[in-house]
This record gives structure tokens, C-alpha cells and sequence, in this order.
């Protein structure tokens, strides 16, 4: 296998070629002579060409070796622009952020977060993936995700951006055909609207004061997406838990009504979720942060701007 570019080595070279000797080379470098000759030996033998002539007076270029060092800043160049492209990413966003998110809380949140965070740093890109099913950040080389209820992947490192409340809603139609003193003893005979992306949650713990009721729903319509789901709610075919962020414009405007409103569910919570990594690039810490205090407002009830 062939010995691996030695940079450095690319760098006495260029060196010596600028200064037009070993001496000036090595005070250029702050080594010793003894050094940047070794060095040169050692790419010569690599490369399996003669670059420099040396004579007790000068040293004088080969053609292979005027042809190299042509390549030779080349590359130099190329990795010095790299590496301040990086290390300046530690600083300043650049390039392009992938995230995911949930259908409905991509719409509703992430969405005009994004606009915030391009008009901040209008030299970025965004390639937004809204979708309820989770995708997995490593293979899909995604550098944010937001995830909504409860975390069941601990391989990823996440940061707690807000809380969410789940709300039990119906059409204002189908909520005046319940019971008047209907309570969540009642949950499974109801008819239900169903969200097949909430994996795992085959019942819900109603609370109220001292009160605890561990009760399964009965979907009679099960939806593959949030929003199919918020679509048959506002349809007025039942019940349906949802996120208070997804439903609040529509309880607020009388399209939706509580139901079980002195009741509640266990609350979830709103995490950013990174893949593995020592360090996190501006790009995606500047994001976080805007969407951090959306969150905040959003908990205090002011809407965003």
C-alpha cells in the first residue's frame, strides 16, 4: 500500500522552491537544515524523482521538480481552504443544514423557524424533511432531528427544547352528541380517530386530582400522518389526542372543542436530537437556538412573529 501524502513534506519543498535554499527554508520554518534536508530526501524517495539539484552554492529545480511544486501549491492551497472552511464552520454556519421533523410540528413551528434562521444567515441552504415517520440521522447523513412525545433511541445525543400537553379534541358536533357527564371511564366506547405514528401507545393514563384511569381507545379510522388524522377530528368521525401545538388555532377559533378538559395525559416532551459527535457545527447550534425560543414563546402563549 502506498505511504499516505505527508503534507508537511509538501510544504519544505514549496519552501525551499520560494527561498531558493535550505538554510533560508529551515530559518522560514524555524527547523533545523538538517530537517528540511532529510524531509526533501524522503518525498524524492517517495515520489521516485530527483526535485532539486544541490550544489555547495545553489540549489536549482528539475523539471519534475518545477512541474511538482506547480501541484504541489495546488494542493496546499486546497487544504488550508479546507481547514479554515472547517474550523471557521465551528464559528459561523455555512453550508447546508439537513433536519427532519414531524409532519404537523414542522408545519406549524419549524417552518417559520426556518425563515427566521435564512434571514439571519441568508448565505445558508436548508433541506427540511417533514415527515412522521423517524428517520435514522446516521444513515441518512441528517444533522438535526426534532422529535416529538417520548425518546425511545438512546444511540443519539438530544437537548430539551419544550414540553407539549396532549389534548383530547372533537368537532364541536360530535362533542355535542357525548354524554354530558361522559369521563375517560368511558374512553373505550367512544369513537375514535386514530394516528398509526403513535408507535407503542396502546393506552393512555387519564389523571385528575387523585383520579387515575388506565383506558384503551377504540379507533373505528386509523390514519397513517398527524394531519390525516386532525383532518377526520375536524371531520367531526371523533375523538382524537393530539399535541396542544397542533390544535390550539383550531380550539382558539371554536373548530375544535376539549373534551375531558379537566383531565389530563401524560406530558411529552419537544427534544432536537443530533447524531453522535464531539463537536456540533454552528449551522445546527444557531438553528437549535431559534427554535429553543420559539419554544419559549410558545409555552408563554405569545405566538411568533
Amino acid at each position: 500500500m502506498a505511504e499516505l501524502l505527508n503534507l508537511n513534506r509538501l510544504a519544505y519543498f514549496t519552501t525551499v522552491m520560494e527561498t531558493g535554499s535550505f538554510t533560508a527554508a529551515a530559518d522560514r520554518l524555524g527547523v533545523a537544515k538538517a530537517v528540511v534536508s532529510h524531509q526533501i530526501g524522503k518525498l524524492e524517495e517517495e515520489l521516485g524523482a530527483t526535485l532539486l539539484q544541490r550544489t555547495t552554492r545553489r540549489v536549482t529545480p528539475t523539471e519534475e521538480g518545477r512541474l511538482f511544486y506547480d501541484r504541489a501549491m495546488i494542493i496546499l492551497r486546497e487544504a488550508e481552504a479546507a481547514y479554515g472552511e472547517i474550523s471557521r464552520g465551528g464559528v459561523e454556519p455555512s453550508g447546508t443544514l439537513r433536519l427532519t421533523a414531524p409532519l404537523d410540528y414542522g408545519t406549524k413551528m419549524v417552518a417559520p423557524v426556518m425563515a427566521a434562521y435564512l434571514r439571519t444567515y441568508p448565505h445558508m441552504r436548508v433541506d427540511a424533511i417533514f415527515d412522521d415517520a423517524v428517520s435514522n440521522l446516521v444513515d441518512e447523513q441528517i444533522d438535526l432531528g426534532i422529535r416529538v412525545g417520548w425518546l425511545t433511541d438512546s444511540s443519539n445525543q438530544a437537548r430539551r427544547l419544550g414540553t407539549i400537553r396532549q389534548t383530547v379534541v372533537a368537532s364541536p358536533g360530535f362533542a355535542a352528541s357525548l354524554p354530558p357527564d361522559v369521563t375517560p371511564r368511558q374512553a373505550r366506547s367512544l369513537a375514535w380517530v386514530g394516528n398509526a405514528q403513535l408507535r407503542g401507545i396502546g393506552q393512555w393514563l387519564f389523571s385528575r386530582d387523585n383520579e387515575r384511569v388506565l383506558t384503551e381507545l377504540n379507533p373505528i379510522i386509523m390514519c397513517d400522518k398527524s394531519p390525516a388524522a386532525l383532518a377526520c377530528v375536524l371531520a367531526g368521525i371523533g375523538l382524537g389526542v393530539f399535541p396542544d401545538y397542533s390544535v390550539s388555532d383550531d380550539i382558539a377559533e371554536g373548530r375544535l372543542v376539549p373534551v375531558f378538559a379537566d383531565w389530563s395525559l401524560p406530558t411529552g416532551g419537544i427534544h432536537a436530537v443530533f447524531p453522535p459527535a464531539r463537536f456540533r457545527p454552528a449551522k445546527v447550534r444557531a438553528f437549535v437556538d431559534l427554535l429553543a425560543a420559539a419554544e419559549k414563546r410558545r409555552s408563554r402563549g405569545v405566538a411568533m412573529a
